[in-house]
């Protein structure tokens, strides 16, 4: 693809991807991407764990269900990021961001239009709704031919402190270069997310991975070939609306948007 296709095309990954091992060959070129990021003073502050072992993966994969069953049934998940749902073409037209649910297996469908409510999340605790996402969840992870943990550098990730905003920066376009890199190859990529959700689980990953005092777990993330003609998941959303140039660009200062762009 030429590079403003790549740029365009740029999607996570709901879905499975194929068995196949992540070859050598990609891992090396993910990693090469990675490192060609810009950062700093050049001072490189991520650091990355290939996770091939499948025992690994399957633990993680558990620690994610797990997760996304707790967040679920409690309704923490729902109440943080419920301004990002929507569940109708024209919501998803007005806002121009967020989510779109418009795939969703036969049982949750009822709920879309009460899963904020304190009785649609009593009806989906008493079907079991939170259990039967966890282990859909943990399916896919555990799926995973390769998971990817992305670490920073304690030495420039300091909260509170104006190189921590440089390291955050540095790793953002690191894994900005890994993600563009995977729809070149045939890939997909998603981030596993539940886990950070609940922090006794991200410090379990933390254990597991062996992260050392000196490095800060920051994130995970699963990848893989991705299969021909693939079918879209029981629970799928849609993320390609994007706001006009006029909602996100000014001219000169903030008081003027750009509104010339938006046709």
């Amino acid at each position: 693809m030429q590079f403003l296709d790549v740029l365009r095309a740029r999607k996570t990954t709901n879905g499975p991807f194929r068995p196949d091992p992540v070859t050598e060959e990609h891992q090396r070129l993910l990693m090469e991407v990675a490192g060609a990021a810009p950062s700093q003073l050049n001072s490189q502050p991520w650091r990355f764990v290939i996770i091939e072992d499948r025992q690994t993966i399957e633990t993680i994969a558990a620690i994610s269900g797990e997760s996304m069953t707790k967040v679920m049934a409690e309704g923490t998940f729902f109440e943080r990021y419920k301004p990002y749902f929507r569940f109708s073409e024209a919501e998803m037209e007005e806002k121009r961001n967020g989510m779109l649910f418009d795939q969703l297996p036969l049982l949750l469908r009822p709920f879309t239009k009460r899963v904020f409510t304190e009785q649609g999340q009593a009806m989906m605790n008493r079907l079991r709704v939170p259990q039967k996402l966890g282990e859909e969840n943990r399916r896919l992870v555990e799926g995973s031919p390769l998971l990817l943990a992305v670490l920073l550098d304690r030495a420039e990730y300091r909260p509170g402190q104006l190189s921590s905003f440089y390291s955050l920066f540095s790793m953002g376009a690191a894994m900005e270069n890994v993600w563009l890199t995977t729809g070149e190859i045939g890939m997909g990529i998603q981030f596993v997310s539940f886990p950070m959700e609940v922090p006794e689980n991200w410090e379990r990953i933390q254990r597991l991975l062996h992260v050392p005092d000196d490095l800060e777990l920051m994130a995970v993330y699963r990848l893989g070939y991705l299969p021909e003609n693939a079918k879209r998941p029981a629970i799928d959303w849609s993320s390609r609306q994007r706001k006009r140039p006029s909602q996100y660009v000014f001219r000169d200062t903030c008081e003027t948007p750009e509104s010339n762009w938006d046709s």
